[in-house]
């Protein structure tokens, strides 16, 4: 049997951009940390799950998944961070026999587990398969199997940006404006807030 996709969350960036009085991941989102929520909703979709993090997250995020499926870097671990690339990079060669992979940034806590399961069965027909909400492009993106020579040698701040360009993707529509809400800044922080709320009063 194919192995399945596995779904790597990227939670080792500074946030550079964010000039709250704490990391962007910690933020309090519905009573749970940004971080938490992206991490929870990637597990609900049954899809194997492996968090890309920083020493600073590695308590929490072991209060999640098992510690075999984290991946720090930073630190006390004597890797660097570095860019997206690095961490996709360091995620796919923990994974190596996985049937693809997902990439979702960390900062991304309202995609559904229905969204990662829906782009995570589209790739096999073409090498790249990412989200869609209203005909806009939005995470995750997921890369096939056959991509993982090209992945394990990204590094930077590009993250996948090449290996987009140079190979066909498939638009996966989604009912998620989740896709489409990362968090750089307190007024990204303050949507994803009113959003989340939105979903918990829905009947």
């Amino acid at each position: 049997m194919k192995a399945a996709p596995t779904i790597i969350v990227l939670g080792a960036g500074r946030g550079a951009r964010y000039t709250g009085a704490r990391h962007k991941l910690a933020e309090s989102l519905g009573g749970a940390s940004v971080l938490s929520h992206t991490v929870r909703h990637a597990i609900a979709s049954g899809l194997p799950v492996l968090v890309v993090t920083t020493p600073h997250f590695v308590d929490e995020v072991t209060g999640l998944v098992a510690r075999r499926d984290i991946v720090v870097l930073g630190e006390h671990t004597g890797v660097a961070p570095g860019g997206m690339g690095d961490s996709i990079a360091a995620g796919v060669a923990a994974r190596p026999g996985a049937g693809g992979w997902l990439v979702l940034p960390a900062d991304m806590p309202l995609v559904q587990p229905s969204t990662l399961v829906s782009v995570a069965g589209a790739i096999g027909t073409q090498p790249v398969a990412y989200a869609q909400y209203q005909g806009r492009r939005g995470h995750p993106v997921a890369f096939g199997a056959e991509l993982f020579s090209e992945l394990v040698r990204l590094s930077g701040e590009e993250g996948a940006r090449r290996i987009l360009a140079r190979f066909p993707g498939q638009a996966v529509e989604v009912d998620d404006p989740g896709v489409l809400l990362d968090m750089d800044t307190e007024a990204d922080l303050a949507s994803l807030r009113a959003h989340f709320e939105g979903l918990s009063v829905r009947p």
